[in-house]
């Protein structure tokens, strides 16, 4: 199975992209990290981005997210413009709309599961939906290691704690870098399979950045860079489509 050309953006999408470029340095040394992107994510899907390195997968989610600038073009959140918001702006929204997810976990160790989940909440001044955090907590299977500090976690169980973090808020989108990096195969297998359900039973949107296809196949959803461009998508991937198709683009 081929990879296809990407659908064009839609209005539709939790984010998406257009024609959006990162340059960095200048001259000689310039490396376009993103070359005229267009992409969008949709709403209520499982999608990973996939690439050899160097591809600029993590710098489209960086850019997508509002952590990094642009050189040109745009990034939408919904209908806002990322590109056109001052830096107030840009934190508030990323800090309702956007929830992220790391392969270090990124938890407080002073704090217990439960405080680590509610904090960005916390520092927003809002209160949490208690039925929602149930139901999230629920889902993750954390409910009795909530009075628990990360030090007392497995990685697998900090991981959770760290995802939960990004769904207690239900923002817009999740971005997800290497969620899986840190963990073995088997207890990342969890958290894939738990992200798939966010997805599918909570009605989350998350954008996964993965080298790994086994990661990738949990997705509803691929898509591939290879120097700095789109070259492709892959719908319903098994492991195999992605690791022949990535062959086909350099690892």
């Amino acid at each position: 199975m081929t990879a296809t050309p990407p659908a064009p953006p839609t209005t539709l999408a939790a984010a998406r992209s257009l024609n959006a470029t990162k340059i960095y340095g200048s001259g000689h040394t310039e490396v376009r990290a993103l070359d005229d992107v267009s992409v969008s994510f949709e709403t209520g899907q499982f999608s990973a981005i996939m690439g050899p390195s160097g591809s600029g997968k993590s710098t489209l989610m960086h850019c997508m997210a509002g952590l990094d600038d642009l050189t040109s073009g745009s990034v939408f959140i919904g209908d806002e413009d990322l590109t056109k918001l001052s830096e107030r702006a840009l934190t508030l929204l990323r800090r309702k709309q956007i929830g992220f997810v790391f392969q270090a976990f990124n938890l407080i160790p002073t704090l217990t599961a439960l405080e680590n989940i509610t904090l960005p909440m916390s520092l927003a001044g809002d209160s949490p939906d208690q039925a929602w955090l149930d139901q999230v907590v629920g889902t993750v299977g954390l409910s009795d290691r909530l009075s628990h500090r990360p030090n007392e976690l497995s990685g697998g169980q900090q991981q959770r704690v760290a995802v939960s973090r990004a769904l207690a808020s239900r923002p817009r989108i999740i971005f997800a870098d290497e969620p899986t990096g840190n963990l073995d195969s088997r207890t990342g297998a969890e958290i894939l399979t738990f992200m798939a359900d966010a997805v599918r039973s909570l009605g989350q949107t998350i954008v996964m950045v993965t080298h790994d296809p086994v990661a990738a196949s949990y997705a509803d959803r691929v898509v591939f860079l290879a120097d700095g461009k789109v070259t492709g998508e892959m719908l319903d991937p098994t492991s195999e489509q992605v690791f022949d198709y990535m062959k086909t683009i350099g690892d």
